[in-house]
């Protein structure tokens, strides 16, 4: 941009006066002012960014040393501190499952062991084996669960002898594909909060399987 002459910014000084020179610092002002409180609202931000990540790697690091990591610990973290209340979550239902049994094992007629529940409900005519993964993420998982629902009704352990069999999953990571077709197979599935349990509504017209 070629330089302004002096008869160029005579020119462009007429009709300038004191107040709009002094408007003109003000905008200017004003436009810096809102830059540098920009500039100070994403600094925070960037810090207080970095402390949750750093508080979140320290979080990782500490459950990885206390339980052995992670992808063993969902079933166990679901057992202490849930199972005892988790028979609440389909009261909606008229079921009472208020008993709970943790890595009930299931045998054959050999005596031979063919799978085992994570978490078995009950009450006196109706029984619930719950599945507990970490991510339900491949819908293999719940063709895993199908099959031992058949080796329950086919070998039932005492715990179950006699009653209806409905089952449910659990997942600290629920994809909504492999949930629908959880659901599709009458599994009720389930969704850690980090809280709590709960219990994903169902789809409209759904009936939970009777094994």
């Amino acid at each position: 941009m070629a330089a302004m002459t002096a008869q160029e910014a005579a020119e462009q000084a007429k009709g300038l006066t004191f107040e709009k020179i002094w408007a003109i610092f003000q905008e200017v002002g004003q436009k810096q002012a809102e830059t540098d409180r920009q500039f100070k609202e994403t600094n925070r931000q960037f810090k207080e960014t970095a402390e949750q990540l750093s508080r979140l790697e320290k979080t990782v690091e500490r459950i990885g040393v206390n339980v052995g990591g992670l992808n063993g610990s969902v079933g166990d973290l679901v057992e202490t501190l849930f199972a005892p209340h988790l028979g609440e979550k389909f009261d909606a239902y008229g079921y009472n499952l208020r008993r709970v049994f943790h890595r009930v094992n299931i045998y054959d007629e050999t005596n031979r062991q063919r799978s085992d529940i994570d978490i078995l409900l009950s009450d006196t005519s109706l029984c619930m084996p719950v599945e507990v993964k970490r991510w339900l993420d491949t819908t293999e998982k719940v063709d895993e669960h199908i099959k031992r629902m058949r080796l329950i009704r086919e070998y039932p352990p005492a715990e179950v002898k006699g009653k209806k069999i409905l089952g449910a999953i659990v997942g600290a990571v629920v994809n909504p594909e492999v949930r629908e077709y959880a659901e599709q197979n009458g599994f009720f599935v389930l969704e850690l909060t980090g809280e709590d349990v709960r219990l994903l509504p169902p789809p409209e017209g759904f009936k939970p399987k009777e094994w």
